[in-house]
């Protein structure tokens, strides 16, 4: 008698423990609600009652919204995880726990909690709550992809202005919000047409933000666009390699005029971006600074500055660090971590003016392997070898390298 009491107690406990949870979960997230709390302060509140990392992010998987996540190649792990409309876990690689976010038959996203739990009922209230609250908050005025505007454009400031990010970090959180990956990385400045107020200004800018968002999808092109002032838009192009970032500049611009209603935006300012799919704020953030400030109104639908190669190669023997940085930049992916077979390769194709035949009898290399090793030095480098401009770029680097390291 006395165990069946002791276990009637128990569940007595556990029963009004439920309820007494229910109820704080209840007046938390209506609180927020009534308080007009964004999605960052809904987010950062459910991952403390959960304990764990939450995401919130859109129908496409970028993240809107995150609290202590890791986020490292996201979007791809996410496409795996199905979506449900209902909260629970889905099955897939990623067995994590969500909740749809939106009006039933308007779903602009979801909340995951990319962890493992120990209690799955109390994580389903809690997603629940989240859910609705992030549902309010979205139809109390706020438009469906402000957010994601908002946070792009946070990051493309804090990228100008320098931030305390890695480059791994950097890369992990803007691919998060959609850029791809990229050996070369250009930033672009937008004017809008001039409008008559701030009221015009603001929603000419948003319209481009729309504009360039489609774009992107029908050119398959992951590009990270925020608004940096008002009448002007930050853009980051990804371009495969140095050699292609003028005809990709060229046809984004041209495909952008082309837009309907679209009379041509204005290039302010355009710089290659060193790196091999990372971002080096600390230096390139003053150069983009610098490019926006100082580049004269634009006769033409684009205006490009000089490159950092050209800019180098007026001093191309003195050890000041503005050469330092160029021939860091040309490289950056063969120094970090130094590769020294690869830079003796290059040292020996650049002192052979890139004749393959010499290169092969100087290196006693056969042709196949000695085009293997090139053709990997090529993918390195992101450049295309046979190019004299690149050649010489890489060789006043080279040659300032090997006297100053």
């Amino acid at each position: 008698m006395a165990i069946t009491e002791v276990i009637h107690q128990l569940l007595v406990a556990q029963q009004l423990e439920a309820v007494q949870f229910s109820r704080t979960v209840h007046e938390i997230y209506t609180g927020l609600s009534l308080s007009e709390a964004d999605e960052a302060d809904i987010v950062a509140r459910t991952a403390e009652l959960l304990c764990a990392p939450v995401v919130l992010e859109d129908v496409r998987h970028r993240v809107l919204a995150h609290a202590d996540a890791h986020l490292e190649d996201w979007i791809n792990r996410s496409k795996f995880v199905g979506y449900l409309q209902h909260t629970g876990r889905a099955t897939g690689a990623e067995n994590w726990p969500q909740t749809p976010v939106g009006a039933a038959r308007r779903r602009w996203g979801r909340l995951i909690v990319p962890a493992q739990l120990q209690d799955d009922d109390r994580a389903a209230l809690v997603l629940e709550r989240a859910g609705q609250a992030l549902t309010i908050a979205r139809l109390s005025g706020r438009d469906e992809r402000e957010l994601l505007y908002q946070t792009r454009t946070a990051t493309l400031h804090e990228l100008a202005a320098g931030h305390s990010y890695s480059e791994k970090e950097l890369s992990i959180r803007t691919q998060a919000l959609g850029l791809a990956p990229a050996a070369y990385y250009v930033p672009v400045v937008i004017s809008t047409s001039a409008a008559a107020s701030a009221t015009e200004t603001q929603l000419a800018d948003r319209a481009l933000l729309e504009e360039l968002d489609q774009l992107a999808d029908s050119m398959h092109l992951g590009i990270l666009a925020g608004l940096r002032k008002p009448g002007y838009l930050s853009i980051l192009l990804p371009v495969r390699a140095r050699e292609l970032i003028d005809s990709t500049l060229q046809g984004f611009t041209r495909r952008l005029a082309e837009q309907p209603g679209r009379a041509g935006g204005h290039r302010r300012g355009a710089r290659r971006h060193p790196g091999r799919g990372d971002h080096r704020a600390g230096t390139s953030g003053r150069r983009w600074r610098k490019s926006c400030r100082t580049c004269p109104p634009a006769p033409s639908p684009t205006t490009a500055l000089p490159t950092c190669a050209c800019a180098g190669c007026s001093r191309p023997w003195a050890a000041t660090p503005r050469m330092r940085t160029f021939a860091h930049a040309e490289l950056a992916s063969l120094l970090n971590p130094v590769d020294e077979p690869a830079l003796d390769l290059l040292e020996l194709y650049l002192a052979h003016s890139g004749n393959k035949s010499a290169l092969a009898k100087a290196g006693y290399l056969s042709r196949p392997t000695l085009y293997s090793r090139l053709a990997k030095l090529e993918a390195k480098l992101g450049v295309v070898l046979d190019s004299a401009e690149s050649r010489a770029s890489l060789q006043v680097a080279l040659l300032w390298y090997r006297m100053h390291g």
